[in-house]
């Protein structure tokens, strides 16, 4: 029982962790939260040591894929202590792939790092390639620093995939612009839409919201798409443009539900089991982390907790209201 694989209610083989390992960011993106955010007191977040524990246990349970989320998470004080860490479980086999999510602004400081520590891909979030709008849409962010990070990463040796959100009016006219310097740097793209994860305050979601189904059809107007059968363990449905060979990914949780496949959990900086993105219920992980040195118990903890993951999400933007929304933010449990 202890090895058995984790199986949801619906018979789904959870394989791919999210990890979250800080709330903290250095940007502070319209959509992903508010520009005077309140973050969590450190006290209540998961130690190193203690994300170590919960990833090994998740590991030992059939996770093979492991990816490294914030808020940012390089800004977290001695994160490459875990990531190396992390290494022996790649180098066991028993672990397929570790990766990470960033915006790219320390890239320059840890790419070698990463790639020593067994990382071999990053998705870079970014959105703009104009570097007013940029700060403007980061509010702290700026384009060269993490332009200088994606030439680290090349350089270190790591597959760079830009992740893009599709925001209506900001970077719809820079949509071939953002294909055409994909391909010059051979990076994969993947353009998300837009979710409704905590409320901004100032930002209107709906005045945001750019259908992928309408990027579909642009990019058709230039390319010849064809959809690839293959998945990266993720959301993502791919094509490729021909006319280029480079692959483009769309994740689309309002005009196509992914539900179906859905293999992973998020796992929050203070121990908290997300099974759904688009749902606000938790399982706590950290009150039976911290309660015993007995791993069987935390892997029950684990295992109880897989046993409610719903059927899916239910974002939807078409009556008008953002329905669905979910009351954390974003870099609460790194998307």
């Amino acid at each position: 029982m202890e090895n058995a694989p984790l199986i949801d209610p619906f018979n789904r083989a959870v394989t791919y962790l999210r990890l979250s390992v800080t709330d903290r960011c250095d940007f502070r993106c319209t959509y992903c939260m508010s520009e005077n955010m309140t973050f969590l007191p450190k006290r209540d977040l998961l130690s190193l040591e203690e994300l170590d524990r919960l990833c090994t246990t998740f590991i030992g349970l059939g996770v093979e894929k492991l990816r490294i989320t914030g808020g940012e998470p390089l800004v977290r004080k001695g994160i490459m202590t875990f990531f190396d860490a992390m290494s022996r479980h790649l180098n066991s086999g028993a672990l397929r792939e570790l990766t990470l999510t960033t915006n790219g602004s320390q890239l320059h400081r840890f790419s070698d790092d990463l790639y020593a520590a067994g990382v071999r891909r990053v998705n870079i979030s970014l959105d703009t390639l104009d570097e007013e709008k940029f700060a403007k849409i980061t509010r702290w962010g700026r384009l060269p620093q993490v332009l200088r990070g994606i030439d680290a990463a090349q350089k270190a040796g790591l597959r760079v995939k830009i992740n893009a959100v599709a925001l209506k009016g900001f970077n719809e006219p820079e949509l071939d612009q953002i294909i055409d310097w994909c391909a010059e740097r051979d990076m994969d793209l993947t353009f998300i839409e837009v979710m409704p994860m905590g409320d901004m305050g100032e930002e209107n979601r709906l005045d945001q919201f750019w259908s992928l189904k309408d990027l579909r059809a642009r990019l058709a107007e230039r390319f010849t798409l064809t959809d690839l059968a293959e998945r990266s363990g993720g959301p993502a449905r791919y094509v490729r443009l021909e006319e280029s060979g480079q692959k483009v990914g769309f994740i689309t949780p309002m005009t196509h539900n992914f539900c179906e496949s859905c293999n992973r959990v998020r796992l929050s900086c203070t121990g908290q089991l997300y099974t759904c993105l688009g749902h606000d219920g938790m399982s706590d992980l950290r009150a039976p982390l911290r309660a015993s040195d007995c791993d069987d118990h935390l892997a029950n903890a684990i295992r109880t907790a897989i046993g409610i993951k719903p059927k899916g999400h239910d974002f939807d933007y078409s009556r008008q209201e953002v329905q669905g929304q979910t009351i954390r933010h974003m870099n609460h449990t790194g998307g």
